[in-house]
């Protein structure tokens, strides 16, 4: 099955790959235009070549729920022989849909980091809420894929390894999963210190665990090369010294290996009035990791128009974290109205339930008392009002760049908004949203499909930007008079993706591509393309381009 695969991909890459010097030698067919995809369009039986079908902003679409297209052929003045059919879709990404339970550990609290090692290895990281039920004592027990003695817990598919029943040092823990539905609880990975951990990657076999110090401040680094152990790996430290306020930060390598960190920048909007977020992303890259991180355009950037004037606003935690680092002073009157009671009240019961009383962002308890001391952050002031954009999470597929993160519009509900980027060198787009609720999400891929997993009540998964139902044949002329004589049969063409070895968050896209070597050379070719709407949600499928290949 492996090798199949691996055919398949070779043969699309290379298509792609040699897409225009091929088309300069009419080797290829392709259209990836709406003028293009309106002009290779034919009518058939009276019936119009966009039969319905409709072409928006360069990608072809079902109107309803179903639709074909039907193409003019493309002639040449000596027989040759197709290769491959290969369709591209959109990037959009709309087929998230809920899942029935968290997918979750249900002892993980706070923000969690999802990771994946490979097939079948599958990891989040969070804080640790100890399960309780009177009267319960856990037994050995042993599950599949795990060649070591675990123990039973209040919650059957939740079981603690040796390292889960080692003392915590209270900052964030491991959970693994062969399966995503049973988990292993490892223990400890951070001290207290570290319990602000925003994300991870994993590299030559070792965890990198980025934590902001103090919240929302500059990202420090654990380097673990154990995550069983029930203790926490190597404090690195200070990894980027931020010029802005705020961080949240996520990291991911590129193919090079380079790490690419993107993290909130505070410096256009009062971020304690917007969830602690921003409109603007900054980014920041690093060839291992560590250190000599070097400033980029940012990532994302949905500011309004500066005015020039400046203001400040509190924070709760970093003059009491970091005290030597983040003076303070006795706040306004008008300042006091910064607590998180403006942030919280668009969160769930669900949400919330989640946070420990003291150790959040989100804790309604955490008003300024009159007195108190605090730091702050200052910032220019925009118009018109701002939407809010932070917690970043972050993943590739075939190159193409995904962000995550929370989305807080303006005067609406905070919920999960999505940005993507052919390229870390250029800005981010974006392109959606779903949920509600304060999500602090993170992204991965595991059991052959993406999970979007976070702290509301709801985690999501998706196939894939792909989306059903694609069809398509291809015609020949085998005779020069202008008409197709032999087709290939109908097939269902899709989009598949597997793990990157080596990388947590890039992910391979094998192309939807169909073989087209036992077609008959001709003088021309056509196709046709059956386009369905599967899902109940908001997607449908949109395609890109498509391309024929000439040996």
């Amino acid at each position: 099955m492996i090798h199949k695969v691996i055919a398949l991909a070779l043969i699309g890459l290379t298509s792609l790959a040699n897409g225009q010097a091929a088309a300069k030698e009419d080797n290829s067919w392709r259209i990836d235009s709406g003028e293009e995809w309106n002009g290779a369009s034919r009518e058939l039986n009276g019936l119009n070549g966009l039969n319905g079908l409709a072409i928006e902003n360069n990608t072809l679409s079902p109107t309803g729920k179903e639709g074909t297209y039907h193409s003019k052929l493309q002639r040449f003045k000596k027989k040759r022989s197709a290769q491959a059919i290969t369709l591209t879709a959109s990037t959009r990404w709309d087929n998230w849909e809920p899942t029935e339970k968290k997918v979750c550990p249900p002892t993980l609290g706070d923000a969690p980091i999802f990771l994946a090692k490979g097939p079948n290895d599958y990891w989040i990281l969070g804080r640790h809420r100890a399960p309780r039920k009177a009267g319960f004592e856990s037994t050995s027990a042993n599950l599949e894929g795990f060649d070591i003695e675990l123990q039973t817990t209040p919650h059957p598919k939740l079981f603690n390894a040796p390292g889960g029943l080692e003392k915590s040092a209270g900052g964030y823990h491991a959970w693994q999963s062969r399966d995503m539905v049973n988990w292993v609880h490892h223990g400890c990975v951070t001290a207290k210190h570290a319990k602000w951990s925003t994300t991870a990657e994993f590299v030559d076999g070792k965890a990198y665990i980025y934590y902001d110090f103090p919240n929302d401040q500059d990202p420090h680094l654990y380097i673990d090369d154990d995550l069983t152990d029930g203790k926490p790996g190597k404090d690195v430290g200070l990894a980027f010294k931020d010029p802005s306020d705020g961080s949240d930060c996520v990291i991911i390598r590129d193919l090079d290996g380079k790490f690419h960190l993107i993290y909130e920048d505070w410096s256009p909007i009062d971020a304690g009035r917007h969830s602690w977020d921003s409109p603007l992303a900054g980014h920041a890259v690093s060839d291992d990791g560590i250190s000599d991180f070097k400033i980029l355009a940012p990532a994302v950037d949905e500011r309004t128009k500066p005015t020039g004037k400046f203001k400040e606003y509190p924070h709760p935690h970093w003059h009491a974290d970091d005290p030597e680092n983040f003076p303070a002073r006795v706040p306004a009157k008008e300042d006091t109205k910064h607590d998180t009671k403006h942030d919280t009240k668009h969160d769930t019961k669900h949400d919330t339930k989640h946070d420990t009383k003291h150790d959040t962002k989100h804790d309604t308890k955490a008003k300024i008392k009159a007195g108190s001391q605090r730091a702050f952050a200052k910032y220019e002031v925009h118009e018109p009002e701002q939407h809010a954009y932070g917690d970043w999470a972050a993943i590739a597929i075939g190159g193409q760049y995904y962000l995550t993160a929370d989305y807080h519009p303006i005067h609406d509900k905070i919920r999960i908004g999505l940005f993507t980027s052919p390229s870390l060198d250029q800005k981010f787009e974006f392109i959606g949203e779903l949920g509600s609720g304060h999500p602090d999400p993170d992204i991965g891929f595991a059991e052959g499909q993406f999970y979007l997993i976070n702290q509301t009540k709801h985690d999501y998964v998706s196939p894939g930007p792909w989306v059903e139902k694609v069809e398509a044949r291809v015609g020949v002329d085998t005779t020069n008079d202008g008409k197709a004589d032999t087709w290939s049969d109908w097939a269902e063409l899709k989009e598949s993706y597997d793990h990157i070895e080596g990388f947590s968050k890039q992910i391979q896209r094998i192309p939807a591509s169909m073989d087209l070597s036992e077609l008959p050379a001709g003088y021309g070719f056509c196709f046709e393309l059956k386009l369905q709407d599967t899902t109940e949600n908001a997607s449908k499928p949109m395609l890109e381009s498509v391309e024929i290949s000439f040996k």
